[in-house]
């Protein structure tokens, strides 16, 4: 599975992307549970704050659309992981 975050907006405008490739991950499942969970939500509220950040999240080629703050627990946690993670 790919899963890839592109961040834009936020006081800068610097955009910011990362992907993570999970085949082979010992930890595999644990991101096809977020990644699913993520793509069964939908796009989320794109409507951000001022100078807030807004994401895409892809998952094999599947995108989904979201805001700060208005982000899903479960938004939250698969950006936080892709972009700290990913390459």
């Amino acid at each position: 599975m790919r899963i890839r975050v592109r961040r834009t907006g936020g006081f800068a405008g610097i955009e910011r992307s990362a992907e993570v490739d999970t085949s082979g991950r010992p930890d595999a499942g644990e991101w096809r549970t977020l990644a699913v969970t993520v793509l069964r939500q939908g796009d989320g509220d794109v409507r951000s704050v001022p100078d807030g950040f807004s994401y895409e999240i892809t998952i094999d080629g599947e995108t989904v659309r979201c805001g700060d703050p208005r982000l899903t627990e479960s938004q939250r946690a698969l950006i936080t992981k892709v972009l700290n993670e990913g390459a």
